[in-house]
């Protein structure tokens, strides 16, 4: 089993970094990963030859032509915030829940902001998947993907000087988040709603309706939706939900934002 220790070993950690290959390797573990827990629980039936080439391509277009160029602008024009000596300090595990905290904070207001009319043709790409599973969580428009980065660049101030492996802990768990939110499962836990977002949570705010859509904004944490009035409970939805903005767009448009 030499080829499991070579895996495990730091000359192949080394080579996966040297080589910009972590993203791929994630990604491709995720495609096996979360598509298997889907097909074992799903929350609705669907066809993934259908939609999955389509959001392959349109993944591919994101991950590697629109957030490197979203991340390359977004920088540039992110305030850093000055970071007090105490929260420097902190444990890992504590600034990783302030990042978050912050960030997500940011992020749901921004969410918000997407919506509002003369801003919405940004985030229609979002909205367009007719099938909601954990691939189609990845359409994105190029503005939007540089003003979604906004407040994770500033909350990511927290982090100071870190050490290499935090980045990558950080875009992880941003992917892994995505895919959960998104993910055509059937679990659900109420109790943990009243915290986190869950697939069901934010199902609603992709449904087709225009209420839902200005509902349950919510990134990481659904407290913001409770504490801003903007929280619909997913028990009281009628069911089945159905998804999608209702009309035809070029991709082009979609992808632009425009």
């Amino acid at each position: 089993m030499e080829w499991v220790e070579w895996l495990l070993s730091r000359e192949f950690r080394q080579f996966v970094l040297d080589h910009g290959l972590f993203v791929h390797i994630l990604f491709l573990a995720r495609l096996v990963g979360v598509t298997a827990i889907e097909l074992i629980a799903p929350a609705r039936t669907m066809s993934y030859r259908s939609v999955m080439a389509y959001d392959l391509i349109g993944c591919t277009l994101v991950g590697f032509i629109l957030v490197p160029a979203a991340e390359f602008l977004s920088a540039r024009v992110a305030l850093r915030a000055p970071v007090p000596e105490a929260v420097m300090a902190l444990p890992v595990a504590a600034t990783f829940f302030l990042y978050y905290l912050v960030g997500d904070f940011g992020a749901y207001w921004m969410h918000r902001l997407m919506h509002l009319s003369a801003v919405w043709r940004i985030h229609k790409w979002h909205h367009s998947p007719t099938t909601m599973y954990w691939l189609a969580g990845y359409r994105a428009s190029f503005p939007q993907q540089v003003l979604f980065n906004l407040p994770w660049i500033f909350a990511y101030s927290v982090f100071g000087l870190a050490p290499w492996w935090i980045w990558l802990v950080v875009l992880s768990s941003h992917m892994l988040l995505n895919d959960w939110m998104h993910m055509n499962v059937s679990w659900r836990s109420n109790w943990l709603e009243w915290v986190f977002v869950t697939p069901r949570y934010h199902h609603i705010h992709h449904s087709d309706s225009p209420v839902h859509q200005h509902a349950n904004f919510g990134v990481t944490f659904s407290v913001w939706d409770r504490l801003f009035g903007t929280y619909v409970n997913p028990e009281e939805v009628k069911k089945p939900v159905s998804f999608g903005i209702g009309e035809e767009v070029p991709l082009v448009r979609l992808v632009a934002g425009v």
